[in-house]
């Protein structure tokens, strides 16, 4: 993958509706307002691909988050990785695959995309807390070499230093010129996730309204507009 180039900042509403109809309506509502749309398909009822393809404007990115992950997909591996793989050939503008996902699923969602025109997000998520200097750095580190186009780091915030630590990762970033989406979840880590885009960050995420949020302490579309539009 090509990470000379830092992507542009965006705005990403993920969906959390169960249900297709109101996945599908949540996604269409957002135009103008969203940069991007990740479908999170672990969270749907019946996982799908074309319906989000065919009938959402806007660039979307397909996720399906494995329960050990913190996710909700219960099913196997080849059947979360066909759902990825559909939707990279169906024209996604990105896909997230996890930094601890096995090397082989990392290895086939990289391949199907360097055919296509398709991003690949690699994650990596800590939902209990964040770890030291050097434990955030050697994470960084392997998704730099992981051949993302966009590395993603999200920790549990428990105070303000916590997020000082992950939002100083862009200062790696920079050095490596790698675009990368680091901020901190849990109510002290809320003002990461707008202040991410200030800092460097290229990527943060955004609920449709307080009851569909996808992790703790996401803010709303409207939120972050409005910090956006105090800040500016």
């Amino acid at each position: 993958m090509d990470n000379a180039r830092p992507s542009p900042q965006k705005i990403c509403l993920s969906i959390a509706e169960p249900g297709l109809a109101a996945a599908l309506a949540t996604a269409r509502r957002s135009k103008g307002r969203a940069d991007l749309v990740e479908i999170r398909l672990d969270l749907l009822d019946h996982p799908a691909v074309q319906p989000f393809v065919e009938g959402v404007e806007a660039p979307l990115l397909f996720t399906n988050r494995p329960s050990w992950e913190g996710g909700s997909w219960h099913g196997s591996e080849e059947e979360r990785l066909a759902l990825l793989v559909e939707a990279i050939e169906s024209g996604a503008a990105y896909v997230d695959i996890e930094l601890l996902a096995p090397a082989e699923s990392r290895r086939q969602i990289l391949a199907a995309a360097a055919l296509a025109e398709t991003k690949v997000i690699v994650s990596w998520h800590n939902f209990s807390d964040t770890p030291g200097d050097a434990v955030l750095a050697d994470i960084f580190r392997r998704q730099l070499q992981s051949g993302a186009d966009i590395g993603k780091m999200v920790t549990m915030a428990h105070d303000h230093t916590d997020c000082l630590r992950v939002l100083g990762l862009q200062l790696l970033a920079a050095q490596e010129r790698f675009p990368l989406a680091a901020f901190c979840m849990g109510q002290a880590g809320k003002i990461s996730r707008a202040a991410t885009l200030e800092l460097g960050g290229v990527l943060t995420y955004a609920a449709a309204d307080r009851q569909s949020c996808t992790a703790p302490g996401q803010l709303t579309l409207a939120e972050l507009h409005t910090i956006q539009e105090l800040v500016r």
